[in-house]
């Protein structure tokens, strides 16, 4: 494998988790969640 072909592939990795990640937290009853665990953090 050429080390284009590892960049290319390293640069696809990070855009499929920042997808996946925006998908997240475009969920509402994701962003519920998260923050209750946050709140039970420092309750």
């Amino acid at each position: 494998m050429t080390q284009q072909a590892k960049k290319l592939l390293a640069y696809a990795g990070v855009v499929a988790v920042l997808l996946a990640v925006f998908t997240l937290y475009s969920h509402p009853t994701v962003l519920v969640a998260l923050s209750e665990q946050i709140w039970a953090c420092f309750n």
